[in-house]
């Protein structure tokens, strides 16, 4: 019987330490979290793969697709377009808003970038086209989107 329960206890850390991989193993991603109704809204992109998740405003979404390779391109020539990796975050300290934040972990747009303390404005211009694309990207693709 203890065997048993360890086996049992052994597949649930395995299992649960799987899950978790999606949100640690990706090449691009774009959440939105916060606000005084907060709401978490997140897209991993690993290769081809998409993994899309919101909870607030009374919803709850989880789903997984698939981008296209022209999809994948897109999203890296408006990155690489709106020069990503020089748009330029202010450090102000803001509370209580709905912050966006990017994370590009390869490539020549490899780079971390957050609306949270605000952008500057010589690139809040280049910031609302990336943050329009990876919305389009998101209605696309998910059904029933917020």
């Amino acid at each position: 019987m203890k065997k048993l329960i360890a086996i049992l206890f052994l597949i649930m850390i395995t299992v649960s330490c799987n899950s978790q991989k999606v949100y640690s193993d990706f090449d691009i991603s774009y959440s939105k979290s916060g606000g005084y109704a907060p709401i978490y809204e997140n897209l991993l992109i690993k290769g081809n793969d998409a993994h899309y998740s919101f909870e607030g405003q009374g919803k709850k979404i989880k789903t997984s697709f698939k981008l296209t390779n022209e999809e994948i391109q897109n999203l890296n020539q408006v990155l690489a377009q709106n020069n990503f990796r020089h748009i330029a975050e202010d450090h102000k300290k803001i509370y209580d808003r709905v912050a966006i934040s990017i994370n590009v972990k390869n490539g020549e747009n490899s780079a971390n970038k957050t609306d949270a303390s605000m952008i500057m404005p010589q690139s809040q211009k280049n910031w609302d086209q990336i943050v329009n694309t990876f919305q389009n990207t998101i209605s696309k693709n998910v059904k029933n989107t917020p």
